[in-house]
């Protein structure tokens, strides 16, 4: 009974998505900018594309002279943050403003509160200074190639996007990071593999991993050996394949009263991890008197997966 009133609410909401998304962009083009055009800053490309720093390009509006400072403003109220921003005229006359903002107070940026916040600028001439919404009149850019903007940081894992109002204004979003663990290295001898990770988005209450194949599971210890950073040592003789078939061992990390992690890499640009993170594979005596090939990699979701293969079957 659960799983239908799931689909029905996914099919409702669909269903409102296809009706409302056309009538709203409508609306959008055809009343709300042209309104507000005339007042507002138009933004020509904003995109958080390192996970952490936003790049804005914006059009003031005609009427608008050349600037002599101009400040990106972050937040509500009479006290938002503010930061710097370049102001110029092109050859064709128009004022532009260009902005790099680094984000989150983790890493020394400007602090943004969980849910949507209010962009806006200040454009100081002379002895005035006058604010201006920023308008955002098309949607976020599509990237193709090997890589592409980072949806998350790579420090804390906070999620930002830039995204716009009910009527066009230009809203920076955050949400949190999501609880996760994050291969750090995965340092390769001739006979050892250690797997390096840190916790993302969670707290490290007596963390542990355990290794997992098909009907197979290993727990292994984790040391922390700098802070915030653990390590976990491979049982690779525990690996070997019972049977002359492959395994795949996926690794979890554990911890106290939270469910179980995939370890993974997903903090970076990389469109497809699994062929531009390529590892060497080793072999390995894995017990006395049998070879294994280990082969490390990352699936096309990022987790970190060994496979592993008796010799008899490679050769």
């Amino acid at each position: 009974m659960g799983s239908i009133r799931r689909r029905l609410g996914r099919a409702r909401r669909a269903a409102r998505l296809r009706i409302a998304a056309p009538l709203w962009s409508r609306l959008l083009r055809g009343v709300f900018l042209p309104l507000r055009g005339r007042r507002s800053a138009t933004v020509l490309y904003a995109a958080v594309l390192d996970g952490q720093t936003m790049n804005l390009h914006a059009e003031l509006p005609g009427a608008a002279r050349a600037a002599d400072f101009a400040e990106v403003l972050i937040g509500r109220g009479r006290s938002p943050h503010r930061s710097a921003a370049r102001v110029h005229t092109d050859r064709s006359g128009r004022v532009l403003v260009d902005a790099a903002v680094l984000l989150g107070a983790e890493t020394g940026g400007v602090p943004v509160e969980t849910g949507g916040t209010r962009l806006r600028l200040a454009v100081r001439t002379g002895h005035r200074t006058r604010t201006y919404p920023l308008l955002l009149v098309d949607a976020q850019h599509t990237y193709k190639g090997t890589t592409r903007p980072m949806a998350a940081s790579p420090i804390s894992g906070g999620r930002y996007r830039v995204g716009r109002s009910v009527t066009g204004s230009a809203r920076l979003r955050h949400a949190p990071a999501r609880p996760g663990a994050e291969v750090v290295d995965v340092h390769i001898e001739h006979a050892r593999i250690d797997v390096r990770l840190r916790l993302v988005g969670m707290p490290a209450e007596d963390p542990w991993c355990e290794f997992v194949a098909s009907g197979r599971r290993i727990p292994c210890e984790l040391t922390e050996i700098e802070p915030g950073v653990w390590r976990t040592e491979v049982p690779l003789p525990e690996m070997y394949p019972v049977s002359p078939r492959r395994e795949h061992w996926d690794v979890l990390l554990h911890t106290a009263d939270r469910r179980p992690h995939r370890v993974a890499r997903v903090l970076h640009d990389l469109t497809d991890p699994q062929r531009v993170l390529a590892m060497r594979s080793v072999v390995v005596a894995a017990r006395k008197g049998t070879l294994m090939t280990v082969e490390p990699r990352y699936t096309p979701a990022g987790n970190l997966r060994f496979t592993c293969r008796r010799v008899e079957e490679t050769a």
